[in-house]
């Protein structure tokens, strides 16, 4: 899976890089611990417009009763969005890119806590994310002044050979020459628009162990990704024998 992120770019550089027509007027403060159901800067294209916008990361469906059902949704598997009620419209018609810096994954170790990793392209550029987009609003009262909620989902895939020694999971992420056509809300072949989502080439990536900091949701700045000491290996504790 997919949960965190760093985001730290401002959003002129964003926009620049990926080629956007317009930019919100709102502008998220950088963050290195991006976590479920923080606002994400989201690249979409309406109305034959590219756009970067702010979304509410964790998926709401049109046909949810609450908006919490999106603290389960932050990640949608590429080999079952086609067919998932829950995603298939969105993957059909409201595909997105979710810019990021580079992202973390846990990685299990034989004895002891799991061990942070920060993951990143080798040469420093960002990242683009496949992700799908949705609308929901609160069903209608008598006096209903809430407004539409913009949320998105990261599709995660099969790791390449630099993740998969950490998780079995990773995010997609869509070359430049693949954003144009997984943008275009006028494309819905399910077949084709799969076929993009596999894993980036492993010369693509580099990983290294970061502080458990990160754990803790409220720790931020760069010192989160700067790389650090692996943590200690702790011995396997005995089995008891019963009777001895």
């Amino acid at each position: 899976m997919c949960g965190r992120f760093v985001s730290a770019a401002p959003p002129d550089e964003l926009a620049r890089y990926f080629d956007v027509q317009e930019t919100s007027e709102t502008a998220l403060d950088p963050s290195y611990n991006v976590a479920p159901t923080d606002d994400v800067y989201v690249v979409v294209e309406t109305g034959g417009l590219r756009r970067l916008d702010t979304f509410h990361w964790g998926l709401v469906p049109f046909w949810a009763r609450d908006i919490k059902v999106g603290q389960k949704m932050i990640n949608a598997r590429a080999e079952t969005i086609a067919t998932n009620g829950a995603y298939k419209r969105a993957f059909r018609k409201r595909r997105c890119l979710i810019p990021a810096d580079g992202f973390y994954e846990w990685q299990k170790r034989p004895t002891g806590p799991k061990q942070p990793m920060y993951i990143r392209r080798a040469d420093g550029e960002a990242v683009a994310l496949a992700g799908l987009w949705e609308m929901w609003k609160p069903k209608a009262t008598a006096d209903d002044r809430s407004t539409w909620v913009r949320s998105c989902t990261i599709i995660t895939g099969q790791p390449n050979e630099v993740v998969a020694p950490i998780h079995d999971r990773m995010p997609v992420m869509l070359p430049p020459s693949a954003w144009d056509t997984w943008l275009d809300p006028t494309i819905d072949d399910a077949d084709s628009l799969g076929q993009l989502l596999v894993p980036v080439p492993a010369s693509l990536l580099t990983a290294h162990p970061v502080s458990t900091k990160v754990n803790n949701v409220r720790e931020g700045g760069p010192i989160l990704i700067e790389e650090a000491e692996p943590l200690p290996v702790e011995p396997r504790q005995p089995k008891l024998i019963e009777g001895v």
